[in-house]
């Protein structure tokens, strides 16, 4: 039955279950999910998360703690291009990280986080207090963990050069302040009595929500994360803290690390409907995710309606992958047409070329920039091979059974 996002947030508040996953392709309202989702466990009269660029509130009014798009738009950079001074990625003034940073200290803890799942030549620094200009040339304070820098640490790069980190690697560092943050609650509300608690400013919270933490990661780091982040939940104490989970992910990967690690919690697909309500579609927790399946889905709808968007290409390398392993072929484009004389001489196959060109391409999971036509005609061309190879395999399984 379809439901709107509201109601779906309802059944979500509704659950007495400590974890939640939820997997859905982009663009299907994941985001907006866990907006209404925060409506309904605490409206903005009852204080507006700090992580979501909200308004001031005490620690100890918050319901819900989530990370989303909004998350990022706390960090903007102060490129001063005319001064030709050092990028600043700069923090918004919020409760949270001024807790996290200052109160806790946990700057190391964040840097080391962020080194782990990026590079650990790549440092950051925040920033101590320090007095400044203004535009009108009068002194202003700057509070410390601010501002953060970044610089390359050994190899060619000039150690104390500050650099401006790609946005992956930005997306990453904000991660590691929210994970820092997730850490320290954690432990803290795992402590049974509130008198021994190191801190009451917690007391009230009931929720996580966390959607797409990090998906530009490579797959290895995305693994280590997944699993970080499982083992993090896992020590959370639900019969002390009552504190819930909701994950949603359009990165499959992603999901089915999580899916893996939570057997137990209730898993979902959450599909976009025509009428722009929605499908939720619980999965068998005894069986894998399945979810080239819905790929290639999503892969013959896009191809029958021409709407080809960069992200679909990323979709058909993944189902080529996963059923080139399913085959026992040693390389994804072996499942592709053959071009006179290419396997003989080696030579990339031009159609392989095309799918890696929107794979490897920069912010090839967003939309930067329209597909060529002579591309999306190679798309339907390849979707329909894809097509014809899933349904030999359907005739060979009826056939040995």
């Amino acid at each position: 039955m379809s439901k709107t996002l509201t109601e779906i947030a309802e059944l979500l508040q509704a659950s007495d279950k400590k974890v939640q996953l939820f997997y859905a392709f982009n663009g299907t309202g994941k985001t907006r999910l866990s907006r209404e989702f925060k409506e309904i466990i605490a409206p903005k009269e009852d204080g507006l998360d700090d992580l979501d660029g909200g308004e001031q509130a005490p620690l100890s009014r918050h319901k819900i703690l989530y990370y989303n798009a909004f998350t990022e738009d706390l960090f903007y950079w102060d490129n001063d291009l005319d001064a030709d001074a050092e990028p600043k990625l700069k923090i918004q003034p919020n409760t949270f990280t001024d807790w996290i940073l200052q109160d806790q200290g946990q700057d190391m803890n964040v840097i080391s986080t962020f080194q782990r799942y990026a590079n650990d030549k790549l440092t950051p620094r925040f920033n101590p207090q320090y007095t400044a200009k203004d535009k009108d040339g009068k002194d202003v304070t700057v509070k410390a963990f601010s501002e953060v820098t970044f610089s390359h640490q050994g190899g060619d790069d000039e150690p104390d050069r500050k650099i401006k980190i790609s946005k992956g690697e930005e997306s990453n560092f904000i991660w590691s302040i929210f994970y820092s943050l997730l850490e320290q609650v954690i432990s803290i509300l795992n402590v049974p009595e509130d008198a021994g608690r190191e801190t009451d400013q917690f007391n009230q919270l009931q929720y996580v929500f966390i959607d797409d933490p990090v998906s530009s990661l490579d797959d290895n780091h995305l693994i280590e994360l997944a699993v970080d982040l499982a083992r993090l939940i896992k020590s959370s104490d639900f019969a002390i803290s009552g504190l819930k989970f909701i994950i949603t992910t359009h990165n499959p990967l992603f999901y089915n690390v999580l899916h893996n690690e939570f057997n137990r919690a209730p898993k979902f697909v959450l599909r976009k409907l025509d009428d722009g309500k929605h499908d939720l579609i619980e999965q068998e927790n005894d069986s894998p995710f399945s979810y080239h399946l819905h790929l290639k889905n999503e892969l013959m709808k896009a191809a029958d309606s021409g709407d080809i968007h960069k992200y679909h290409f990323n979709f058909l390398r993944n189902v080529l992958e996963k059923t080139s392993t399913f085959l026992g072929y040693e390389e994804w484009g072996e499942l592709l047409p053959g071009v006179k004389g290419n396997r003989a001489t080696g030579q990339v196959n031009p159609y392989a070329r095309v799918i890696n060109l929107y794979n490897h391409a920069k912010h090839a999971g967003h939309e930067v920039a329209e597909v060529e036509e002579d591309h999306k005609r190679v798309f339907k061309f390849l979707v329909k091979e894809i097509d014809n190879i899933y349904k030999g395999m359907r005739t060979q399984q009826g056939a040995q059974a």
